[in-house]
């Protein structure tokens, strides 16, 4: 508790001390995000994120370079209002993210707009470990229920993962290595057990574009299971291999095409369970993905068509105690999602009209020892007419409202709607003051898994509905300050749960509600603090809130008093959380045990030389070398190194 006040104190001391007496260089004003900046998942299309009254967080290219070296899931765990299960796990560990009071299967995941899940999976979850950062150009984080326009799954938020385009010139490049260290808290070695690389090439050749990227990784030297004696289990190694290329044309000012391929793979090693190790369980997982996009402009607005086919296969190995057989499981999901948008502008009423037609098929092929789940019964698809209006008046007042109709082969219809509004109080050039409120309804269809599986499968199912009030301002001064904050209220009903009584899936309901606030000052050229705080008060039934903190705090400095050198310091603190022992696994069935809470405090720095063609960069993650448990009988990790370089070309 002491060390954990004073690091607090020690960066509210840094962010009072140093707000008192210094100036901000007008020069420096793009260091903050700004009410101004464009934004695409608010509508679909381009759109100032001053005229939208949902809650959007954006990852920009900046900042993922400024912290080359980490994950997609360990940047997203630095955002107000996410918490990653797992994030400090092992990495051959399945990781899920936690959105205001929510689980994984209400957070939808886009990459380039398109919707990706894992139809082999229990909940649809698309496993993130699956993308690669030096894929992606930015990240979007709209948050609330946003089905309207995205369908099933949007209920707690939508990441939508924008991934690079290609140079103007006609040929560029990157190539980029690190090294790191990956240990517990309780062990200490200096082999380089973190190993990745990544390589690059695109640009524009006349009319025609190009993007190609391929990244290896592989991580060994911990094991996943966390072991209650003296004696060290097996590591368990994770390797991953990502490719993307992605070609476009433009035939004329008009009409431009793009298309894109992209395949992933990952081998890993799994344990037994909690605190239980294994040396035979293995897994392996591939997604392959391909898409085109058309798009046509016209003089009032714009449309393109969307289309593209996605398929999971996934492969386990695991020791069977019973029988004292490897088993062996197979996995594969397909899917298939068409959307053809339009968008009307009418100008002189300062009105958009966005509307849509979704069509999506998917289906589910188990075989496990103990029974399959067949693709000829396992498979269901929908079509989705929307809509939504977008109004941006000349006296700061914006308004966004839509409606989407779900038909679904199998349960029916069922209709969703939403709208918010923005309100721009101050729009100077020294300050900016938005309001804005939304109220927003969202689905989640039941999966191929809870729909069909043998043992656990309620054909009966309905589609978990959630609805979302937002109410917050979002504030900028002078450019050096700014701070946000959202009060949020959601409500599940038919939420789908596991019934410990019938052991198959039925409809339950929950609620949760809570606030987040996130600020940022800049009061020098050189220093930048980011402060954010979320709280959760989560209205729980059976094992709705397992692993969600009540609250969570991030803090962090940016500091570049060096030309060309970035320093960066960020601290984490979650509080306690919880675990349903169902079973009683870990003490008394049917009670739940707390998990303390846990500080992580993180370093990392570059340094950019010869024209900014080479970057230098290390990380030193959990520096106090705090051991934790960030989920009950799993390892976390400890005091890690890590070093690289980048070099563009």
């Amino acid at each position: 508790m002491k060390k954990q006040l004073l690091i607090v104190g020690v960066l509210a001391c840094s962010f009072v001390s140093t707000n008192l007496f210094a100036q901000k260089n007008e020069a420096q004003k793009e260091k903050v995000e700004k009410l101004d900046e464009v934004v695409i998942t608010a509508t679909k299309f381009k759109l100032k994120k001053e005229n939208t009254g949902k809650v959007i967080q954006v990852i920009t290219q900046k900042q993922l370079q400024q912290n080359t070296g980490k994950s997609v899931i360990e940047i997203l765990n630095t955002v107000v209002g996410i918490d990653v299960r797992g994030v400090n796990s092992n990495a051959s560990e399945p990781r899920s993210i936690n959105i205001r009071g929510g689980r994984s299967r209400q957070v939808l995941i886009l990459i380039d707009g398109v919707p990706v899940t894992d139809q082999s999976g229990i909940n649809q979850e698309f496993d993130l470990r699956l993308l690669a950062v030096s894929q992606i150009e930015k990240i979007e984080v709209l948050k609330g229920a946003s089905s309207t326009l995205y369908g099933s799954g949007a209920a707690t938020a939508v990441i939508n993962v924008i991934l690079k385009k290609a140079s103007k010139d006609k040929i560029s490049g990157s190539f980029e290595t690190s090294l790191g260290t990956n240990n517990t808290a309780n062990t200490s070695n200096s082999n380089l057990s973190d190993k990745s690389q990544n390589v690059a090439i695109n640009g524009t050749i006349g009319k025609f574009n190009f993007l190609g990227t391929f990244s290896l990784t592989g991580v060994d030297g911990m094991s996943s299971a966390k072991s209650k004696t003296n004696s060290l289990f097996e590591d368990d190694s994770f390797y991953s291999r990502n490719g993307l290329l992605k070609v476009g044309y433009n035939i004329n000012k008009k009409i431009a095409i793009e298309a894109f391929l992209n395949y992933d793979e990952f081998d890993y090693d799994f344990d037994a369970g909690a605190f239980s190790d294994s040396d035979v369980n293995t897994g392996n997982q591939e997604q392959f993905r391909i898409g085109i996009k058309p798009t046509y402009n016209y003089e009032n607005g714009q449309v393109y068509l969307l289309a593209s086919a996605n398929a999971i296969e996934r492969g386990v190995n695991q020791y069977n105690s019973f029988s004292g057989t490897l088993d062996n499981y197979q996995f594969v999901g397909r899917s298939v999602f068409v959307d053809l948008v339009n968008r009307y502008d009418f100008k002189k009423s300062n009105i958009q009209l966005i509307t849509g037609l979704n069509y999506q098929n998917h289906s589910n092929n188990t075989v496990t020892p103990f029974g399959g789940i067949d693709k000829a019964i396992a498979n269901f698809n929908t079509i989705d007419p929307y809509a939504s209006l977008v109004y941006i008046s000349t006296f700061g007042l914006s308004v966004n409202a839509g409606g989407r109709l779900n038909i679904h082969n199998v349960y029916g219809n069922h209709f969703v709607y939403d709208a918010n509004l923005a309100y721009n109080v101050l729009n100077n050039e020294t300050t900016t003051i938005k309001l804005l409120s939304s109220y927003s309804k969202a689905f989640i269809t039941p999966s191929l898994y809870q729909l069909y599986d043998g043992y656990g499968g309620n054909i009966d199912l309905k589609p978990e509905s959630n609805k979302t009030l937002e109410i917050g301002f979002d504030a900028n001064y002078q450019d050096w300050l700014k701070i946000d904050a959202v009060y949020f209220n959601r409500s599940e009903e038919d939420a789908i749960i596991y019934n410990n009584s019938t052991y198959k899936y039925a409809n339950g309901s929950s609620e949760a509600n809570g606030f987040e606030i996130n600020s940022s000052v800049i009061p020098t050229d050189f220093l930048k603090l980011n402060l954010s705080y979320t709280f959760v008060d989560k209205k729980a039934l059976e094992d709705f809130n397992d692993y969600i903190p009540e609250n969570k705090i991030v803090a962090g400095i940016d500091i570049t008093a060096v030309k060309n050198a970035f320093f960066n310091l960020t601290y984490r603190n979650v509080s306690e959380r919880t675990i349903y022992d169902r079973y009683g696994s870990f003490g008394t069935a049917g009670l739940d045990v707390v998990l303390p809470s846990y500080q992580v405090l993180d370093v990392s720095a570059n340094y950019k030389l010869l024209d900014e063609t080479v970057t230098i960069f290390g990380a030193v993650t959990n520096i106090l070398d705090e051991d934790y448990d960030d989920v009950l009988g799993y390892a976390t990790r400890g005091r890690n190194y890590k070093v690289g370089v980048r070099l563009q070309f």
